[in-house]
């Protein structure tokens, strides 16, 4: 096998362990099932590697590369646009193509064209057909959600406090994925980023957050302190409003 046989192998079996059907062009049939991963579909720039389809629409694309092309993935997200753009063969419906690809056999890279100022962002895997189905049907997207935070209500909380939730909000509407929050010890180092998990929950439209410790007693600590939060512009406790479950295993609950 060449490496860009190697490479689709592995993509194909990623597709599927995320509840894609994969077909070829000769057995096309869009409707098989929610998602559809049809490989070489032929547009009017030339065939993209897979064109993804959501219940009968094509709504992304993938741009397939061998191993050794994964350093540089992020000079082909060109190539993905252009295929974003391009008209798709036989397609009648109104459709539009917003998510994009480009994968090798080891990484994953997705951008979701609808962000404003888009950029692609690595991914641990396809995302499966439902989540795709979900994003589009959303108002705006989580990027965007981020960008438009309310003014912060300050009253109960310290200077430093303050000052690392305003800071950590200008920084996600910046599209900087990454963020540290420094403060001294007994400065509410958990109550601080309870508040910032309860902004980008109810603000940003996220569907859960992962509040990762490193030891079983300050999971224990962090989980009463969710359960105790109550905010500034709610009545209710954060476990009222949001679900609240600490991990005890690999198993993630549906309702979280």
């Amino acid at each position: 096998m060449t490496p860009e046989q190697k490479a689709r192998k592995i993509i194909d079996e990623k597709l599927l362990a995320s509840g894609w059907t994969i077909q070829d062009i000769k057995r096309l049939n869009p409707n098989a099932a929610v998602g559809v991963a049809v490989r070489e579909f032929p547009t009017d720039t030339g065939p993209v590697d897979y064109a993804l389809f959501i219940n009968g629409k094509p709504v992304g694309v993938v741009k397939a590369k061998k191993s050794e092309e994964g350093e540089n993935i992020t000079t082909v997200e060109g190539q993905s646009s252009r295929y974003a753009n391009s008209s798709f063969k036989w397609i009648k419906c109104d459709y539009k193509i917003r998510f994009a690809y480009e994968a090798t056999d080891k990484l994953t890279r997705f951008t979701d064209y609808n962000d404003e100022k888009y950029r692609s962002r690595t991914v641990f895997s396809f995302h499966r057909p439902e989540t795709l189905a979900s994003l589009i049907r959303r108002n705006d997207t989580i990027r965007n959600n981020m960008k438009h935070f309310p003014e912060f209500d300050g009253t109960g909380f310290r200077n430093c406090q303050i000052t690392a939730i305003k800071n950590l909000d200008k920084s996600l509407s910046e599209n900087k994925p990454r963020a540290l929050v420094q403060m001294a010890t007994g400065a509410g180092k958990t109550f601080t980023a309870i508040t910032a998990a309860y902004r980008m929950l109810k603000f940003g439209k996220m569907n859960r957050i992962l509040f990762l410790v490193d030891t079983k007693s300050l999971g224990e600590q962090a989980e009463r302190e969710f359960l105790a939060y109550r905010p500034n512009d709610d009545n209710r406790s954060f476990s009222e409003i949001y679900g609240v479950r600490r991990l005890k295993s690999s198993y993630i609950p549906s309702d979280v």
